[in-house]
Protein backbone atom coordinates (compact mmCIF):
# COMPACT_ATOMS: atom_id res chain seq x y z
CA UNK A 1 0.00 0.00 0.00
CA UNK A 2 1.50 3.33 -1.08
CA UNK A 3 1.97 5.99 1.58
CA UNK A 4 -0.34 8.97 0.87
CA UNK A 5 2.30 11.26 2.39
CA UNK A 6 5.55 10.27 0.62
CA UNK A 7 4.35 7.69 -1.96
CA UNK A 8 6.72 5.03 -0.65
CA UNK A 9 5.52 1.67 -1.92
CA UNK A 10 5.44 -0.26 1.35
CA UNK A 11 3.78 0.01 4.75
CA UNK A 12 3.10 -2.22 7.72
CA UNK A 13 -0.25 -2.95 9.33
CA UNK A 14 -0.30 -1.84 12.99
CA UNK A 15 -3.96 -2.64 13.74
CA UNK A 16 -6.77 -4.46 11.94
CA UNK A 17 -10.48 -4.53 12.82
CA UNK A 18 -13.62 -5.95 11.23
CA UNK A 19 -16.43 -3.42 10.99
CA UNK A 20 -19.54 -5.07 9.49
CA UNK A 21 -18.45 -6.18 5.99
CA UNK A 22 -15.39 -3.91 5.98
CA UNK A 23 -11.88 -4.43 7.32
CA UNK A 24 -10.31 -1.29 8.81
CA UNK A 25 -6.52 -1.30 8.88
CA UNK A 26 -4.16 1.20 10.52
CA UNK A 27 -0.92 1.34 8.58
CA UNK A 28 2.47 2.95 9.05
CA UNK A 29 4.80 3.91 6.21
CA UNK A 30 8.15 2.09 6.41
CA UNK A 31 9.94 5.12 4.98
CA UNK A 32 8.58 8.26 6.66
CA UNK A 33 6.58 6.72 9.54
CA UNK A 34 3.31 8.42 8.50
CA UNK A 35 0.21 6.64 9.86
CA UNK A 36 -2.95 6.24 7.81
CA UNK A 37 -6.12 4.16 7.65
CA UNK A 38 -7.34 1.96 4.82
CA UNK A 39 -10.67 0.19 4.43
CA UNK A 40 -11.11 -3.09 2.59
CA UNK A 41 -14.41 -4.38 1.30
CA UNK A 42 -15.05 -7.92 0.10
CA UNK A 43 -15.80 -8.02 -3.60
CA UNK A 44 -18.44 -10.73 -3.96
CA UNK A 45 -19.06 -10.71 -7.69
CA UNK A 46 -19.53 -8.80 -10.86
CA UNK A 47 -22.98 -7.28 -10.82
CA UNK A 48 -24.11 -5.79 -14.13
CA UNK A 49 -26.68 -2.99 -14.38
CA UNK A 50 -29.01 -2.93 -17.40
CA UNK A 51 -29.65 0.70 -18.30
CA UNK A 52 -32.91 2.06 -19.78
CA UNK A 53 -31.42 2.01 -23.28
CA UNK A 54 -30.44 -1.67 -22.70
CA UNK A 55 -26.73 -0.89 -22.39
CA UNK A 56 -24.99 -2.94 -19.73
CA UNK A 57 -22.38 -1.56 -17.37
CA UNK A 58 -20.72 -2.86 -14.21
CA UNK A 59 -22.36 -1.84 -10.94
CA UNK A 60 -20.60 1.23 -9.60
CA UNK A 61 -21.09 1.69 -5.87
CA UNK A 62 -19.55 5.17 -5.94
CA UNK A 63 -21.91 6.34 -8.70
CA UNK A 64 -24.91 5.28 -6.61
CA UNK A 65 -23.42 6.84 -3.47
CA UNK A 66 -22.78 10.11 -5.32
CA UNK A 67 -26.44 10.41 -6.34
CA UNK A 68 -27.56 9.70 -2.79
CA UNK A 69 -25.10 12.24 -1.35
CA UNK A 70 -26.40 14.92 -3.74
CA UNK A 71 -29.98 14.21 -2.69
CA UNK A 72 -29.01 14.36 1.00
CA UNK A 73 -26.83 17.47 0.68
CA UNK A 74 -27.36 19.92 3.57
CA UNK A 75 -29.87 17.59 5.26
CA UNK A 76 -29.52 17.03 9.03
CA UNK A 77 -28.74 13.31 8.80
CA UNK A 78 -26.67 11.55 11.47
CA UNK A 79 -23.08 10.74 10.54
CA UNK A 80 -22.80 7.45 8.71
CA UNK A 81 -26.42 7.36 7.54
CA UNK A 82 -25.56 7.66 3.85
CA UNK A 83 -22.79 5.07 4.02
CA UNK A 84 -25.10 2.65 5.84
CA UNK A 85 -27.81 3.26 3.24
CA UNK A 86 -25.37 2.56 0.39
CA UNK A 87 -24.09 -0.58 2.17
CA UNK A 88 -27.63 -1.87 2.69
CA UNK A 89 -28.69 -1.28 -0.91
CA UNK A 90 -25.51 -2.84 -2.28
CA UNK A 91 -25.92 -5.87 0.01
CA UNK A 92 -29.51 -6.25 -1.16
CA UNK A 93 -28.47 -6.12 -4.81
CA UNK A 94 -25.64 -8.60 -4.34
CA UNK A 95 -27.84 -10.82 -2.17
CA UNK A 96 -30.50 -11.03 -4.88
CA UNK A 97 -28.48 -13.80 -6.52
CA UNK A 98 -28.87 -12.21 -9.93
CA UNK A 99 -25.93 -11.31 -12.15
CA UNK A 100 -27.86 -8.56 -13.97
CA UNK A 101 -30.24 -6.03 -12.47
CA UNK A 102 -32.34 -3.33 -14.14
CA UNK A 103 -31.25 0.23 -13.32
CA UNK A 104 -34.89 0.94 -12.46
CA UNK A 105 -34.70 -1.63 -9.63
CA UNK A 106 -31.64 0.14 -8.23
CA UNK A 107 -33.37 3.55 -8.45
CA UNK A 108 -36.51 2.22 -6.76
CA UNK A 109 -34.43 0.65 -3.97
CA UNK A 110 -32.72 4.00 -3.37
CA UNK A 111 -36.03 5.89 -3.36
CA UNK A 112 -37.67 3.38 -1.00
CA UNK A 113 -34.85 3.82 1.50
CA UNK A 114 -34.67 7.61 1.14
CA UNK A 115 -38.42 7.85 1.71
CA UNK A 116 -37.87 6.16 5.11
CA UNK A 117 -34.93 8.38 6.06
CA UNK A 118 -35.67 11.89 4.77
CA UNK A 119 -38.59 13.12 2.65
CA UNK A 120 -36.69 16.09 1.22
CA UNK A 121 -33.81 13.86 0.07
CA UNK A 122 -36.40 11.49 -1.40
CA UNK A 123 -38.10 14.28 -3.38
CA UNK A 124 -34.72 15.54 -4.63
CA UNK A 125 -33.70 12.07 -5.80
CA UNK A 126 -37.13 11.28 -7.26
CA UNK A 127 -37.28 14.58 -9.15
CA UNK A 128 -34.10 13.64 -11.03
CA UNK A 129 -34.73 9.90 -11.26
CA UNK A 130 -38.38 10.08 -12.33
CA UNK A 131 -37.76 13.20 -14.42
CA UNK A 132 -41.04 14.89 -13.46
CA UNK A 133 -42.52 16.45 -16.58
CA UNK A 134 -44.14 19.38 -14.77
CA UNK A 135 -44.85 20.90 -11.38
CA UNK A 136 -48.15 18.99 -11.16
CA UNK A 137 -46.44 15.60 -11.11
CA UNK A 138 -43.96 16.88 -8.51
CA UNK A 139 -46.83 18.25 -6.40
CA UNK A 140 -48.65 14.93 -6.68
CA UNK A 141 -45.55 13.15 -5.28
CA UNK A 142 -45.25 15.65 -2.40
CA UNK A 143 -48.98 15.30 -1.65
CA UNK A 144 -48.54 11.53 -1.49
CA UNK A 145 -45.79 11.98 1.11
CA UNK A 146 -47.79 14.50 3.13
CA UNK A 147 -50.86 12.21 3.14
CA UNK A 148 -48.76 9.30 4.42
CA UNK A 149 -47.69 8.92 8.01
CA UNK A 150 -44.28 10.59 8.53
CA UNK A 151 -41.46 8.47 9.91
CA UNK A 152 -40.55 9.12 13.54
CA UNK A 153 -37.20 10.65 12.64
CA UNK A 154 -38.52 12.71 9.73
CA UNK A 155 -38.36 16.46 9.65
CA UNK A 156 -41.65 17.89 8.36
CA UNK A 157 -41.77 19.00 4.73
CA UNK A 158 -43.50 22.21 5.81
CA UNK A 159 -42.94 23.30 9.43
CA UNK A 160 -45.90 23.21 11.82
CA UNK A 161 -47.92 26.43 11.63
CA UNK A 162 -46.89 27.34 8.09
CA UNK A 163 -49.94 25.59 6.62
CA UNK A 164 -52.21 28.24 8.12
CA UNK A 165 -49.88 31.04 6.99
CA UNK A 166 -49.84 29.66 3.44
CA UNK A 167 -53.62 29.27 3.47
CA UNK A 168 -54.14 32.88 4.67
CA UNK A 169 -51.77 34.22 2.00
CA UNK A 170 -53.60 32.26 -0.68
CA UNK A 171 -57.00 33.64 0.43
CA UNK A 172 -55.61 37.20 0.55
CA UNK A 173 -54.21 36.96 -2.99
CA UNK A 174 -56.72 38.22 -5.62
CA UNK A 175 -56.05 35.33 -7.98
CA UNK A 176 -55.90 32.74 -5.20
CA UNK A 177 -52.32 31.86 -6.22
CA UNK A 178 -49.20 32.50 -4.20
Amino acid sequence: MKCPHCNYADSKVTDSRDVDDIVRRRRQCLSCGFRFTTYERIHTGNLVIIKKDLRREPFNREKMASGIRKACEKRPLPTGTIEKLVDDIESGLLGSGRAEIQSSAVGEAVMDRLKEIDHIAYIRFASVYRDFADITSLKREVDTLVAGRPAASQLPLIPEGEFSTLDKRKRASPSGHL
